[in-house]
């Protein structure tokens, strides 16, 4: 049996993450900026939150945490280097840790740069990685807790995982980032074909995401850079690119 997984869009951008284990009842939220759209989608499916997995600090990815548990009793996971920072947090993890969705194991991957302690939750037997604001889809995140060089490790070892890994990021900037990305790789017929696609979805008002791993390595002029100075010019130029 698959997780199921339930796209929530909140605030202007945001998509919070609902994941379900048919086979053990578990549910578990990732990133919950809000509360409200969160309990509704649970109640809607008959679905119990036993848990909630922050991928790091910023408000917009923790704010539903207090009103979710105290709606639930649910058990908030947090990074370890931000406990400071999720003072809802029951449980603090760090790379090696693992935690679980039924009988789905997820692997803790350090992944800073956006933030200080940033992580990431890795399901291999799910085929699938909630990643947080490391990787957008054709993206990254801004460096605001940390470095090129941290980013471009980040980068590296998200490629390396399987391909058809779907990749679960919480913002909707696909269009813009692939704005930028035509810029940054002008040849790249693949990101070509691939804004065609985003560009129709948007204009339905349609979610670009998912992406996987596949794609990103095809298209994304951040996972696709060279070297950390590479990427660290390709996130100086995104970051104030208008286009």
């Amino acid at each position: 049996m698959a997780i199921e997984v339930v796209r929530i869009p909140a605030l202007s951008d945001n998509y919070i993450w609902l994941a379900h284990d048919a086979a053990s009842g578990e549910t578990i939220v990732v990133d919950p900026a809000v509360a409200e759209p969160v309990l509704e989608a649970a109640a809607a499916r008959g679905w119990t939150i036993s848990a909630i997995w922050n991928t790091h600090w910023h408000p917009d990815h923790t704010g539903g945490n207090a009103a979710i548990k105290a709606a639930t009793g649910c058990t908030i996971i947090a990074p370890a280097a931000e406990a400071a920072k999720i003072p809802t947090a029951d449980r603090l993890v760090a790379e090696g840790d693992t935690v679980t969705l039924g009988a789905f194991k997820a692997e803790v991957i350090d992944v800073p740069a956006h933030t200080a302690g940033h992580i990431a939750y890795h399901l291999p037997e799910g085929r699938l990685v909630f990643v947080g604001d490391t990787l957008f889809a054709m993206g990254c995140g801004r460096l605001f807790e940390g470095t090129a060089a941290q980013m471009f490790a980040n980068m590296q070892r998200l490629a390396a995982l399987p391909g058809d890994t779907t990749v679960y990021c919480a913002h909707e900037y696909t269009q813009s980032n692939g704005r930028y990305a035509l810029v940054a790789e002008p040849g790249n017929e693949a990101l070509a074909d691939r804004m065609e696609q985003v560009d129709a979805l948007r204009a339905q008002g349609l979610p670009t995401v998912p992406t996987t791993i596949a794609l990103e390595r095809a298209t994304n002029p951040f996972m696709r850079a060279a070297s950390a100075e590479q990427l660290a010019e390709r996130r100086t130029a995104k970051d104030s690119f208008r286009g």
